[in-house]
């Protein structure tokens, strides 16, 4: 098949299957991959293929009493990651890659590394959880020790920092937060170690935390951090700080949340009820 073909097929998948943007593009880079990697062959960019519009949706968002129920039906390590994901905002990944060091108890507040975009911030370290997080640390610490008597104890860095720093990788504040119960090969260079949590875990928790919760929105882990900025912004928090929490590149990102400011159907009075 050739260009047009291509794009006929592509074009074919939004005007006729009328899937949704991320199907088309997911497509779309799935034939580039085949071209460029398996048959040698460098496709034009296309032009003329009729591109799935993607929708404008608002986040779901959950009030404050449907927080506090999930999180009621949650305990352990998931129920902790999950009050963080929703005390600081954090995206999942951010907070299943969280290290050792980038908890700072003294200012209160977490040091995300190498967050979306590449960018470093901080965010706040909800006092509610500081002892759960010691707790949690505490066991870090010893599960740490064990595989140093072992022969182990080093866990991946990245940007090559390894080779910069040797003994990093063993050092406690290099640790994941939260990590795995089992140790495994790497497949990068088929070193042994213990790596964080798979973040497949912590979803599969919060999906069931739903449902005994009784709440019928189709919440995740996302939406915890969706309710994060929403909650702040109702506290009258401006938006500018909530853009920097958030790690947002830009403000009309972060400007998809001030539906809760009397706009849309929120705060506005039916004329049914006037």
């Amino acid at each position: 098949m050739g260009v047009a073909e291509v794009e006929g097929f592509l074009s074919t998948l939004a005007v006729e299957g009328k899937v949704a943007a991320g199907t088309q593009n997911q497509a779309l880079s799935a034939l580039l991959f085949l071209y460029k990697e398996v048959l040698s062959i460098e496709l034009p960019w296309m032009e003329t293929v009729v591109r799935a519009k993607r929708p404008q949706r608002v986040p779901v968002v959950l009030s404050r009493e449907e927080v506090n129920r999930l999180l009621a039906m949650m305990d352990g390590r998931f129920g902790l990651m999950a009050s963080l994901l929703y005390g600081s905002g954090m995206r999942l990944m951010e907070c299943v890659r969280l290290r050792v060091k980038d908890v700072d108890f003294e200012l209160n507040q977490i040091c995300v590394r190498d967050g979306k975009g590449g960018k470093d911030r901080h965010v706040p370290l909800p006092r509610r959880l500081r002892e759960a997080l010691q707790t949690q640390l505490e066991r870090v610490r010893l599960i740490h020790q064990q595989d140093l008597a072992a022969g182990l104890g080093a866990v991946w860095l990245p940007h090559a920092l390894a080779r910069k720093y040797p003994s990093a990788p063993r050092e406690p504040g290099w640790q994941y937060v939260f990590p795995s119960d089992q140790l495994s090969r790497d497949p990068r260079d088929g070193e042994q170690r213990r790596h964080h949590l798979d973040e497949a875990g912590l979803q599969r928790a919060v999906r069931n935390a739903r449902i005994r919760a009784g709440i019928v929105k189709p919440a995740t882990c996302h939406t915890l951090r969706h309710s994060f900025a929403t909650h702040l912004l109702e506290a009258g928090h401006d938006i500018r700080t909530i853009q920097e929490l958030l790690g947002h590149k830009d403000v009309a990102t972060t400007q998809i949340y001030t539906h809760v400011l009397n706009r849309g159907g929120h705060g506005v009075l039916s004329p049914l009820d006037r």
